[in-house]
């Protein structure tokens, strides 16, 4: 069975750095906020270009701790694409707000920006709730749109989250990720482009004051002192270990995503005519946490797949609108009928730095077989 990501082979390379950085850990015995934790936030700042970064313990707490800051709660209407994970959804809802689902580009994947300015004037227009938020999932690596986005929620006085929970390690012009938005999330899941051997997030910002507030936040809301209380906060803090594993590995994240840009390039070459491979939009460069082809008879190319030892995944099966938790929330069917159709065409091949060209090879081929069969 070829890896669908394959975190051993990364580890297999990094292994004696990732064990002596965790024998520092051990050895200082600073497993909260210590010294590597410092400088992850350091080092990744300066890899994207941001001024701040703030560690926290999961992309879900990265997309949290913006909005505790922000004071959005109940009545308030955050405004997200119907595409993509539970956990886009999850944080406004925690926080009591609303979340509104718009539509996404059949070609990237990404939030339609005439469906989001349809949402926001029909949400105006009905006044049951306040537009405050727009949260942009940059889906499967590659950016949304921000010019447009930060023009529109700059018009309409939103604030705009980057959800870059796939993307980190993209850019957008001479841009990178983390400063394409105001405020930037991203996630160190372990199957992330930059991903730890456990929970991890980051938010990227140019606000220090602001950045002084997330730090509050993910510290329950202290102030100078650590029992002075001076905001609603939570634990969301990254463990010191996962910080030294990340740091690690961030050594070596340019050159694994030059592979990425590859990999991606030669399913690209042998795919060609055989199925709709994902977009390449002029400027912007992909972090390709997943290769995403559209195909008909889905279930039948998977099986096909499966039967020669290659995995695939479906990211996402069913769009938020559509799911039970969130139906009260959403149109019913047929109210997004982008994220509904490609719900049932999307279907994602292995991609990790480690895929060599022969694997590739293999991949694509019976790509081919089980679409002509």
């Amino acid at each position: 069975m070829i890896p669908f990501v394959d975190l051993k082979a990364q580890y297999a390379r990094l292994k004696p750095k990732i064990d002596a950085r965790i024998e520092r850990v051990l050895s200082h015995g600073q497993y909260i906020l210590g010294p590597e934790v410092v400088a992850l936030e350091a080092e990744l700042a300066r890899f994207c270009g941001a001024r701040h970064c703030v560690s926290l313990a999961s992309g879900t707490e990265a997309l949290r701790v913006p909005m505790m800051a922000e004071n959005i709660g109940p009545g308030d209407a955050v405004f997200m694409p119907a595409f993509t994970f539970t956990a886009t959804a999850e944080v406004p809802l925690a926080q009591g707000a609303d979340p509104v689902f718009v539509d996404v580009d059949e070609d990237n994947f990404n939030i339609a920006i005439p469906d989001l300015e349809r949402q926001i004037a029909r949400v105006r227009a009905e006044g049951k709730l306040r537009p405050r938020a727009v949260v942009a999932v940059d889906l499967f690596g590659l950016p949304a749109d921000y010019a447009a986005l930060g023009a529109l929620c700059a018009r309409e006085k939103l604030f705009l989250l980057a959800d870059a929970a796939q993307s980190f390690g993209a850019r957008s012009g001479n841009r990178a990720v983390g400063t394409l938005a105001p405020v930037t999330a991203t996630s160190f899941f372990p199957a992330k482009p930059l991903g730890g051997y456990g929970d991890g997030g980051a938010v990227f910002l140019d606000d220090a004051e602001l950045a002084a507030v997330y730090r509050s936040i993910r510290m329950h809301g202290e102030g100078k002192e650590r029992y002075d209380i001076v905001r609603l906060g939570t634990n969301a803090r990254l463990d010191t270990l996962q910080a030294a594993i990340l740091l690690a590995k961030l050594e070596i994240f340019p050159e694994e995503l030059e592979r990425r840009e590859a990999v991606a390039r030669r399913y690209d070459d042998r795919l060609a005519g055989a199925v709709k491979t994902p977009v390449r939009v002029a400027g912007m460069l992909s972090a390709w946490a997943q290769y995403t082809i559209k195909v008909d008879r889905r279930a039948h190319v998977a099986a096909q797949l499966k039967a020669e030892g290659i995995p695939t995944a479906i990211y996402y099966p069913k769009p938020l609108h559509l799911q039970p938790a969130y139906a009260r929330f959403g149109s019913g069917e047929g109210s997004l009928p982008v994220s509904e159709k490609l719900s049932g065409r999307v279907l994602s091949l292995p991609m990790h730095p480690y895929l060599d060209d022969a694997t590739i090879d293999r991949i694509a081929a019976a790509v081919r077989a089980a679409i002509a069969s």
